[in-house]
């Protein structure tokens, strides 16, 4: 016979087995997405290096840095907004220019073909997109550059930031890892937060107007919301590490990229796969994080794995859309 309290003894233990082994597959997951993504950036930085230094027989890097100190004569604040303000910007409308041509357009079809949420934004509202255009802007000049100020003074008081030695590209690998793992936490609790039905309403659901969201509505957003879950998850890892601002200006240009690809709302081969966060706008309340490492501990993406759009979240290696290779299955007649 059984003794008293057995059962719930067995549940305790079964319990404790399946968070462990759900523990043991997100770090393998998280692993998974560190050193594919690393090898990747590894490769490309690397082989460019290896040309740059090949074409001038000199270190490329090191060189052009401190030209560049020198032509600003060493002014640590214009170096820092070029570095954290302008660099970033330029990269995030840079990209979401051409993504907006497609937008707008339905050109070239070399990129509207990879639509994810077939006939959505074909072609997108202008009106709509104007309004994204001036939120997005707003927040960068009133919001993102303000807070630059006392990032500003934290990093010259702790960091090696203006220093006249570039660091290693095997340290800038260190801390990119640490200022992800970083942006992941904050971001996924943040934006957790910001769902709170109190919150949502008056903040985050400024941000869920775009239920197919397109590149430029990565920072589409309340100010609050803005400062929360979008600027202060990445400004973090660069105070806590005290960067240089050359890895500042390099991760916040990365940052703001990925984010317009996760939003985009194609998904284009041999970039990172936009279906996780594009089922968020879809559905709501799935897969609040990044990488979806905690929205897998904490379960929050189990809706998302049932379904088609999780096995078209990977990268797409051919030329072939995922919406023709794994289709939607067909609706059932009611």
């Amino acid at each position: 016979p059984k003794m008293p309290g057995q059962d719930s003894a067995a549940r305790a233990f079964s319990c404790y087995f399946s968070q462990e082994e759900k523990l043991w597959d997100a770090l393998k997951i998280s692993a998974y997405v560190f050193s594919t993504g690393l090898l990747t950036f590894t490769a490309l930085v690397n082989s460019v290096s290896w040309l740059m230094q090949d074409i001038t027989l000199g270190n490329f890097w090191q060189t052009t840095w401190l030209n560049f100190y020198d032509f600003f004569e060493g002014d640590e604040w214009t170096i820092f907004l070029i570095g954290a303000a302008l660099v970033p910007a330029l990269a995030f409308w840079g990209f979401n220019g051409i993504l907006m041509v497609a937008d707008v357009t339905g050109k070239p079809t070399f990129i509207t073909r990879y639509r994810i949420q077939l006939g959505k934004n074909d072609p997108v509202d202008t009106k709509k997109l104007c309004q994204a255009i001036y939120t997005a802007l707003g927040n960068q000049f009133f919001v993102s550059l303000p807070m630059l100020v006392p990032m500003f003074h934290i990093m010259t008081w702790w960091g090696n930031t203006f220093s006249k030695e570039l660091p290693t590209f095997q340290w800038f690998l260190v801390e990119l890892s640490i200022f992800t793992i970083i942006e992941e936490i904050l971001f996924y609790y943040t934006h957790r937060l910001v769902h709170h039905p109190v919150l949502y309403k008056h903040i985050h659901k400024k941000h869920h107007e775009w239920t197919a969201p397109i590149g430029v509505v990565s920072i589409y957003a309340h100010p609050v919301e803005h400062i929360l879950s979008n600027t202060l998850p990445v400004m973090t890892g660069p105070m806590v590490m005290g960067s240089h601002i050359v890895s500042i200006a390099a991760w916040f240009s990365l940052a703001l990229v990925t984010t317009s690809i996760s939003h985009c709302g194609y998904h284009l081969p041999f970039l990172p796969s936009p279906e996780f966060h594009d089922f968020h706008h879809l559905k709501f309340n799935q897969c609040y994080g990044v990488l979806g490492v905690l929205d897998y501990l904490h379960g929050t993406d189990r809706v998302f794995r049932q379904t088609k759009a999780f096995e078209r979240h990977k990268v797409l290696l051919s030329l072939t859309p995922l919406s023709e290779s794994i289709p939607e299955a067909p609706k059932r007649a009611e």
